[in-house]
This record gives structure tokens, C-alpha cells and sequence, in this order.
């Protein structure tokens, strides 16, 4: 939950951050994984990869549809071949925007260790191996070596039933919401020209319904 501050101007903009001295201060980056959290553990995780930049390489967003490019349709093939190469996990709900991927994956029970006793791979390592596959597979397209997608990625813990759903119906009309999503440039083009952007409130359009 969002903490209250009293540091609010007009309709819901927030001053830009000062030190002391009265210069700007880089805002704190907030820890992406919960501290002593084991992501090895079974669950479902709904996880979020943007691309390096943010840079639509994965197609285009048509009449509410993604229409898939070369590059999106190797990123889709790499997701799904997850399961071949990690026989732990199970694949949910999943889709490829411009820019990012949104997916579950479930790791399965008794995924934290094998029949050996040793531990298995956790979420981290089976989305670092997504993101290693569907690079060089784009790369090798594209005949050159460039990064593909940003060095971290956003996960959220599914809890239960009802959250499940609710991850599931934003994954799947995620395309649908590209004219307001944060991630298409657009938007972000707009929201830096109008130079402060509006606290986040519960009625935002585009935050996703579990976190309202």
C-alpha cells in the first residue's frame, strides 16, 4: 500500500525532489524483490521484462490486437520453450507488447530442491535464461549484438485464487490498453511534456487491478 504524504501540490502533482543545498535529488529506486524472500520456493509469479530503452522491437499494437514481428514471434517461441529446458515451472497467461512481455510462471512443488538434494533454479534464474535465449535469437536476426532487455525485470507475488484471475484478465487485455499504458513511449512522451506527472491514485486506468 502506497504510504500517505502531505508533500501533495494542485490536482495531485508532487514537487520535484531538492537536497538541502537546493539541488535536484535522484529519487530512491525501490527494491524490485522482497528482502529475504525465497524465489526458489513454489508459486506463481507474475513477472514484467521491459526492453533496453524501452525501444519497441517486438511489433505493434492494431486495433487493440498485437501484431507480432519476427523479433516478437522469436521472443513468444523462447517463452513457451521454457518448459523443456526447466521441468519445474508451468506457463500461465502470457503475452509480447512493443516493448515488454508480462507472464506467470508457476514453479511447481518440491522445485526448490531435485531428487539429488540439490537446490533447483529459482525465478530468477529461469527469467535470466528466458532473457539470454530470446537474445540471441534476436540478435542472430538481426545480425548484429546489441542489448535486448533492460538488466532487471518487476515480479509480483501471486498470493492466491483471486489474484491469479485478476493477473490473468491483465495479461490477456493487456493489448487493449496500450493507448494508456506507461510503457508505450507516447504516453510517456506526453507525460513528460506536460512535466510533472500525477501521483498514482486507485482510479488510474492503467495500474493493473490487483494493485488498486
Amino acid at each position: 500500500m502506497t504510504k500517505k504524504t502531505h508533500n501533495l501540490v494542485g490536482a495531485g502533482l508532487r514537487p520535484a525532489l531538492t537536497t538541502a543545498e537546493g539541488g535536484l535529488k535522484k529519487p530512491r529506486r525501490k527494491p524490485l524483490r522482497f528482502h529475504g524472500y525465497n524465489y526458489s520456493q513454489p508459486g506463481a509469479y507474475f513477472v514484467t521484462i521491459c526492453t533496453h530503452d524501452r525501444r519497441c522491437l517486438f511489433g505493434r499494437i492494431v486495433d487493440g490486437e498485437m501484431k507480432l514481428n519476427r523479433f516478437g514471434s522469436a521472443v513468444e517461441a523462447c517463452w513457451h520453450s521454457l518448459t523443456q529446458h526447466y521441468f519445474h515451472i508451468d506457463l500461465d497467461s502470457f503475452v509480447v507488447m512493443p516493448n515488454h512481455i508480462r507472464g506467470i510462471v508457476c514453479l511447481t512443488d518440491g522445485a526448490a530442491i531435485d531428487e539429488r538434494g540439490k537446490a533447483r533454479h529459482g525465478l530468477a534464474e529461469v527469467v535470466g535464461a528466458f532473457k539470454a535465449f530470446s537474445s540471441r535469437q534476436i540478435n542472430a536476426l538481426r545480425h548484429r549484438n546489441e542489448p535486448v532487455w533492460q538488466r532487471n525485470y518487476f515480479e509480483h507475488i501471486i498470493r492466491n485464487e483471486e489474484s491469479l484471475n485478476r493477473v490473468r484478465e491483465y495479461i490477456e487485455t493487456n493489448p487493449t490498453r496500450w493507448h494508456i499504458d506507461r510503457e508505450n513511449p507516447e504516453v510517456m512522451r506526453a507525460d513528460a511534456g506536460a512535466g510533472l506527472r500525477p501521483a498514482p491514485t486507485r482510479d488510474d486506468p492503467d495500474l493493473p487491478p490487483f494493485l488498486r
